[in-house]
């Protein structure tokens, strides 16, 4: 991709999406960002960005796709769904065929895929972006079935990004567990990053335009064990901490972050889960 980059959409602007569309907005990009929700609307223009309604249910829902699609660059960032008992298992994977369909016709150049480390199996060791992972041994068969898709039916350049546990700010991960008694997953490494570094990597992919069709893990570096996080928090911020029975980590991957750190030359604002920043 050798086109200077102008013009970048995001496909669900939430949690995440937000915050990287103010910070790519602060770096001078003209911005579309969409949303399940009218109410959501007005906020989003009075941020500067240039809103859209869209839903892909699976099928893709909204009348201003192609208007949406006129962009260089196109970031999806919706989640996979798969804890809702709800939705077929290949509720995601269709999202993405159908987005795919209305992607083939736009001028769309690159597509950024906002994926996450639990595509991993739990080996019980350290993971790369070279994992072999397939149909049968996947974390989340959502995820990988989106990511083939991506790779094999997109005409598209593409990048995908595997996510660790998003965190920071009003999402404390030991305050989910608070007061929980006699957990069993103390001694399991944690594969977290933090809001502002997930920003950043992907405003690094793209002014990064000769990266294509490349596959990261978007990590800290450091992995502590999650009862030490959790006490942290709860110390931090001020709420009981969850308790924990002594009991070999088992079913976890250690999720390295070694290829972005190397490609990218990024260097992480949080490369330790235990100084992450929250707000509370």
């Amino acid at each position: 991709m050798t086109k200077q980059v102008s013009n970048i959409s995001i496909l669900g602007v939430g949690w995440l999406g937000l915050p990287l569309a103010q910070a790519l907005i602060g770096q001078g990009y003209s911005l579309k960002g969409s949303t399940t929700t009218a109410e959501k609307l007005p906020k989003l223009q009075d941020m500067g960005i240039k809103a859209f309604q869209l839903k892909l249910s699976p099928e893709a829902e909204g009348n201003n796709w192609e208007d949406f699609l006129n962009s260089d660059i196109l970031i999806v960032d919706i989640p996979p769904q798969t804890r809702k008992a709800d939705l077929p298992p290949d509720f995601h994977p269709q999202q993405i065929a159908n987005l795919l369909a209305k992607v083939a016709k736009s001028r769309i150049q690159k597509i950024i895929y906002i994926s996450a480390t639990s595509i991993y199996p739990d080996v019980e060791r350290i993971v790369t972006e070279s994992e072999p992972i397939n149909a049968q041994n996947t974390g989340n068969t959502a995820l990988w079935k989106a990511e083939q898709a991506i790779q094999n039916d997109s005409k598209k350049e593409y990048i995908i990004l595997r996510l660790g546990g998003l965190l920071g700010y009003d999402r404390i991960p030991g305050r989910y567990f608070a007061g929980k008694k006699n957990l069993e997953t103390g001694e399991v490494p944690v594969n977290y990053i933090h809001q502002d570094d997930a920003v950043g990597i992907i405003s690094k992919l793209i002014t990064s335009p000769h990266i294509s069709n490349e596959i990261f893990n978007g990590v800290s570096p450091e992995h502590p064990p999650r009862k030490v996080i959790y006490k942290r928090n709860a110390e931090d911020i001020g709420f009981e901490a969850p308790t924990f029975v002594e009991k070999d980590p088992q079913d976890y991957k250690i999720v390295s972050a070694e290829k972005l750190e190397k490609v990218l030359e990024y260097h992480f604002k949080y490369p330790n889960p235990l100084d992450y920043r929250y707000s509370h």
